[in-house]
């Protein structure tokens, strides 16, 4: 307050605005962010294939199956983006964005394959703590 206080003094009404440049540049432009989030949205190089026959076959199997920091980091690398592993940790949390995709096991191409059941019931009771009365609140103690 007091630094806006001596700006107003002596610049005027001008002196309130806030300074331009203050803190760390970003090292990425936005470009390049938008093309780290587009990269982790993509399917991985060596992403498996199921193919008619059900064999599995990947593209590019020497590649990552699934995107991980590193992975990103490598790919993103290769595009020209100098970018580290716990950059893009930081830009994908930002941006809500999961690198990760969750394995469904409850799904098959097998025909045999039955689906799990319904989840638990509704009506099991959720344990709470057990509370204690503490000595100020029992003074027969």
């Amino acid at each position: 307050m007091r630094e806006r206080l001596l700006r107003f003094n002596a610049e005027g009404v001008d002196g309130l605005g806030d300074r331009p440049g203050v803190g760390r540049k970003p090292r990425l432009s936005e470009a390049e962010r938008s093309m780290v989030i587009a990269l982790a949205r993509s399917e991985p190089p060596g992403k498996l294939t199921r193919w008619s026959d059900g064999s599995l076959e990947a593209e590019r199997p020497e590649e990552e199956a699934q995107w991980s920091p590193d992975a990103l980091a490598a790919a993103a690398q290769e595009r020209g983006i100098q970018v580290g592993r716990s950059q893009v940790r930081r830009i994908l949390r930002r941006e809500g964005v999961r690198w990760r995709h969750t394995r469904t096991w409850a799904s098959s191409t097998d025909p045999e394959f039955a689906p799990k059941g319904p989840g638990s019931s509704r009506s099991t009771p959720t344990r709470h703590p057990v509370r204690r009365p503490s000595a100020s609140t029992n003074p027969g103690r």
